[in-house]
C-alpha cells in the first residue's frame, strides 16, 4: 500500500484474500500510513512487526497468513527472485510509486518489489489512484503495461446500481480479484445477472 487516496481499496482487498485463505505479504509506506488515518477510521502501528500482530489478532489469521514487512527489510522474500511471489498488487499506487517502479529504482521494499515481479515476468498490478492524469503518468503506464504490468486506474463502473460507498469500492476489489484468479461474489460479472 503506498501514499495515495484510496486507503478503503487496500484494506478491502485485504479482508477479501485473508477470506480466501491467500497468504499475504504485506509492505505499507509511510505515507500510505498517513493516508489511512486520514481517510479512515483505522489507526495501523507503524511498526511491521506491530502491524502484523494488530492484523493477526484483528482479522483472527493463522499462522503463515500474513507477514508484514519493513521499508527497508532487504531480507525479505518479496526482494529476491529467488523466492518472490508470483503476483503482486500495489494498491493504491502512488504517482510517485508508479514513477520509481517504471524506472527500476528499487528505493524501498515496496519499489524493489515490483522490480523483481517485473524482472521475473510475473504478475504486477498497479491500481493507480490520481486525476487528472499528467503526460508524465500516462507515459509511465504505458512504460509499465509494455513492460506487462496491469494497469488499473481506480475506476469503478456503476451497472451494479451501487448503494453505498462500500459498494463501489468492491467493485474495484473484485477486478483486482478477478486479475489475480480468485473467486469472488462482491460483484457479478457483466451479463449474468439482471441489472436493475
Amino acid at each position: 500500500m503506498t501514499g495515495a487516496s484510496g486507503a478503503q481499496y487496500g484494506i478491502r482487498l485485504l479482508e477479501c484474500l485473508f477470506d480466501a485463505k491467500v497468504p499475504v505479504f504485506l509492505m505499507v509506506s509511510k505515507a500510505a500510513q498517513m493516508v489511512i488515518a486520514t481517510e479512515t477510521s483505522e489507526k495501523w502501528p507503524a511498526n511491521p512487526e506491530a502491524l502484523q500482530s494488530y492484523l493477526t489478532e484483528r482479522y483472527s489469521l493463522g499462522e503463515g497468513a500474513l507477514k508484514v514487512f519493513g521499508r527497508e527489510d532487504w531480507l525479505a522474500p518479496v526482494a529476491s527472485g529467488s523466492s518472490g511471489p508470483g503476483q503482486m498488487v500495489v494498491v493504491p499506487c502512488s504517482t510517485g510509486t508508479l514513477s520509481a517502479v517504471a524506472c527500476g529504482a528499487s528505493n524501498n521494499l515496496i519499489e524493489r518489489a515490483a522490480d523483481v515481479v517485473l524482472k521475473e515476468r510475473k504478475k504486477l498490478i498497479l491500481l493507480v489512484r490520481e486525476m487528472p492524469l499528467s503526460d508524465i503518468h500516462l507515459e509511465n503506464m504505458l512504460k509499465l503495461s509494455r513492460m506487462g504490468a496491469m494497469v488499473m486506474p481506480a475506476s469503478p463502473g456503476f451497472y451494479h446500481d451501487p448503494k453505498t460507498i462500500d459498494d463501489i469500492v468492491d467493485f474495484v476489489v473484485a477486478r483486482i480479484l478477478d486479475q489475480l484468479g480468485i473467486d469472488q461474489s462482491m460483484v457479478p460479472r457483466w451479463g449474468y445477472a439482471p441489472l436493475s
